[in-house]
């Protein structure tokens, strides 16, 4: 039986040194001006894939429930023929 170890399977989160290299990372790579202007266009960017992720939820819900409305309305029409 192989024994694995799970310890090195696992990719774990950076720690304290890591981050602070990968902040000096990005402050040589964007330059202190930049870094605003990214995060913003992140923010943006996040903001505008929610709004398109809310839309797609309400016309599946909207389908959805105009579907279950013509069902209703073939199954009462039906009964009343």
């Amino acid at each position: 039986m192989l024994l694995l170890n799970y310890n090195s399977l696992l990719i774990s989160m950076p720690g304290g040194t890591e981050w602070i290299l990968i902040i000096l990372a990005v402050l040589i790579l964007f330059g202190g001006r930049k870094i605003p202007e990214f995060m913003r266009g992140l923010g943006r960017g996040i903001r505008e894939f929610n709004d398109a992720k809310s839309n797609v939820k309400k016309e599946i819900e909207e389908g959805m429930s105009e579907k279950e409305n013509a069902a209703t309305n073939n199954t009462s029409a039906k009964q009343e023929a």
